[in-house]
């Protein structure tokens, strides 16, 4: 397993190593152990979550307030999606900036997202499902919505046509009203 840094501070690309033979493929998509020792995470999961989308899907800007917050590890489990995360934490050397990823099922490969960071996804395929590991359960009111169109961030979703997108997600504050609602983490806390 190679544990990577990206661009944002403390969010991190894991691709696992394949054991193939003639039955197929085995890999370790989750070792806990390993991301503290290779990266000093301590990632105590509480809860799995899956989300399955159609193609051209949009999902996303979302994080979870401090406290409770809520770092994600997250795999394309079947199909295929461009992942994008977004610093979203107050007074981070890169507050607004993002990472892209491409997650699909046959890489395994997995994005560790920490507290105070958006996520968000289009689905690349038809039947894209995607697992998300968290280290804290569901608290109503909590979530944090960015909306993935804000053209502030400009977000390169690259999607071709118009991206299927919730009621809730075309309707979430851009970053810099959620910055002057006070809604988002300090990285200082984070």
């Amino acid at each position: 397993m190679r544990v990577e840094e990206t661009s944002i501070p403390g969010t991190f690309l894991i691709e696992p190593d394949h054991l193939s033979d003639s039955r197929g493929v085995f890999y370790e998509s989750l070792r806990t152990d390993e991301l503290e020792r290779t990266a000093g995470i301590v990632f105590r999961p509480r809860q799995i979550n899956y989300s399955v989308s159609r193609r051209h899907t949009l999902r996303g800007i979302h994080s979870v307030r401090t406290p409770p917050g809520q770092a994600k590890f997250i795999t394309c489990v079947r199909g295929a999606l461009r992942d994008v995360v977004v610093d979203l934490r107050v007074g981070s050397p890169t507050f607004g900036r993002h990472q892209v990823n491409e997650l699909d099922a046959a890489s395994g490969r997995s994005v560790y997202v920490p507290e105070g960071v958006g996520h968000g996804f289009l689905a690349l395929t038809d039947d894209a499902c995607i697992c998300y590991v968290v280290s804290t359960t569901y608290v109503p009111g909590t979530q944090i919505d960015i909306n993935p169109l804000d053209p502030d961030l400009d977000l390169p979703w690259e999607c071709a046509g118009t991206p299927l997108i919730s009621d809730k997600d075309a309707k979430a504050p851009t970053l810099a009203e959620a910055l002057a609602a006070g809604v988002l983490s300090d990285f200082a806390h984070t």
